[in-house]
């Protein structure tokens, strides 16, 4: 086979991979904005925050098993799997016919993005070299700006002009070319052995994360922390997760080897990536709402802002290649924790009236530190293990990222709501009767039936409650760099 040959087939496969990343980045975002719609149609509200849910919790708790099943069944027939069962998902969850069917079908869209997320860096790795793999981070990367954009103004458009059915359809002709083009360019020659399946492991892990994520999601909204439900899931979370340690620690070829946390560069890179995860949720779960209730500004203007950061990330995530082939792997990341720090405190010192150009600005900082850190900690730990463990390791770092956003919503949720319950607590007495509980704020802001007085005090306990928030982040950034100096300067990369 020529080179040219080669290196076409090799564009062809990123170009699948990328259309592959589409289907899950896009399906995070596009049906926030068609919930109305879909309430409206299926009934259920009470129920709705599941079709969320469900999918992160489905999605979460397989990476690691996909990653494991990649290294043991090859990258190829793994991520077809789950792109099959992704489709099937989506078609099925346009059929649906209540809220309940809707939620059933988004697990199994869970399923198979689990997949998706295990299987698509790790096969990135494994066709490119150590020189390249920043660059394809950047390209992989763009895919969730894109989707950040394209996403939420897609399903706005099927909810209004077509239907909100048409936003799991639209997965299956993109799914369609993705699985031609991996089938058609994707040649994958590895040594087939006999393998133990850690059949007891995977259904403990599968188990305790579910029970782990869901209460992170959960405690502090729909319950208080130091409730006896909240210590009683903690506690239950706690049994579970030591009790798959137990089952992992006996297993012939268990899902997360011990290694995985018993090796200095992969805990490290593992550990920072939670606290990474969690910094991620922060600007997508406050910064929209933030730009439309404390500045005024239309969705469409505040989606772009929260966008902007995908400007800075796939830009620094290329660019990550050159710094860490120079300086190394932990180098890189640390700089990407510093500038991530630098752009979460210089959101707290923006003033109230705030141009939202400023805000642009500070995204496009934030993005490039999740740039500088992201790519060498994946690309670091892919780099120092033979191809047979390369799945393992991609998965538990995805993982890591996919914990954290669950710790992420737990912490920065408390937060926020804590400080806007006490901001409440010290308003005038002549609006006090008027004012609403924590959860109705936003509604109140954007409904337009405030007084000016309520509005302006509400805006304020806003802008206050969010730059909490952002405080705890720079805490979270703090702990990124302390992780990350764990690692050595220059890691025992295995050549490609």
């Amino acid at each position: 086979m020529s080179k040219t040959s080669s290196l076409d087939k090799k564009q062809w496969v990123l170009a699948s991979l990328m259309c592959t990343m589409m289907l899950a980045a896009m399906d995070a975002t596009i049906v926030s904005t068609a919930i109305p719609q879909i309430v409206g149609d299926l009934g259920g509200f009470s129920l709705f925050s599941w079709v969320f849910s469900i999918y992160l919790i489905a999605q979460t708790v397989t990476i690691p098993i996909y990653g494991k099943l990649a290294d043991i069944y090859g990258r190829k027939s793994v991520l077809l799997f789950g792109m099959v069962l992704f489709l099937t998902g989506s078609a099925l969850s346009a059929i649906s016919w209540n809220m309940v069917s809707l939620i059933g079908f988004r697990f199994l869209q869970g399923l198979g993005a689990g997949s998706i997320m295990a299987t698509v860096n790790t096969l990135a790795g494994d066709i490119y070299t150590v020189r390249e793999r920043g660059k394809i981070q950047g390209w992989l990367s763009s895919v969730w700006g894109v989707a950040a954009i394209v996403g939420p103004t897609l399903g706005g458009w099927f909810a209004e002009y077509a239907s909100w059915r048409w936003i799991f359809l639209v997965n299956i002709p993109i799914g369609f070319v993705a699985i031609l083009l991996l089938i058609v360019f994707l040649k994958e020659n590895f040594e087939k052995k006999p393998h133990h399946i850690d059949y007891p492991g995977a259904c403990m892990m599968f188990i305790s994360g579910t029970v782990l994520i869901y209460t992170l999601m959960q405690s502090g909204q729909s319950w208080p922390w130091l409730s006896w439900m909240g210590i009683g899931m903690i506690t239950l979370s706690i049994i579970l997760v030591i009790l798959t340690i137990l089952i992992e620690i006996k297993s012939r070829e268990p899902i997360m080897p011990t290694w995985i946390w018993s090796k200095k560069i992969l805990a490290g890179s593992n550990l920072a990536v939670i606290f990474f995860g969690a910094i991620l949720l922060g600007p997508g779960m406050y910064l929209p709402i933030y730009a439309q209730s404390v500045l005024g500004l239309g969705a469409m203007i505040a989606g772009f802002i929260l966008a902007s950061s995908s400007i800075g990330w796939p830009i620094a995530s290329s660019l990550s290649s050159i710094l860490y082939l120079k300086i190394g792997f932990r180098n890189t990341a640390m700089i990407g924790s510093v500038v991530i720090f630098l752009s979460v405190i210089a959101f707290i010192w923006i003033p109230f009236h705030v141009s939202p150009w400023l805000l642009v600005a500070d995204q496009i900082l934030l993005g490039a530190g999740f740039g500088l850190l992201s790519t060498p900690t994946l690309v670091g730990v892919q780099s120092i293990v033979p191809w047979e463990k390369r799945g393992v390791v991609t998965g538990a770092n995805m993982f890591s990222r996919y914990l954290g956003q669950s710790v992420g919503a737990a912490i920065l949720g408390s937060t926020f709501n804590t400080k806007m319950s006490q901001y409440l607590l010290r308003s005038p007495e002549n609006i006090q009767a008027q004012l609403p509980n924590v959860n109705d704020v936003i509604h109140v802001l954007q409904s337009g039936n405030a007084s000016v007085l309520e509005e302006d005090f509400l805006r304020h306990g806003f802008y206050q409650s969010t730059h909490a928030v952002y405080l705890i982040m720079a805490g979270l950034a703090v702990l990124i760099f302390l992780f990350l100096t764990l690692l050595p300067k220059r890691f025992p990369i295995i050549p490609d």
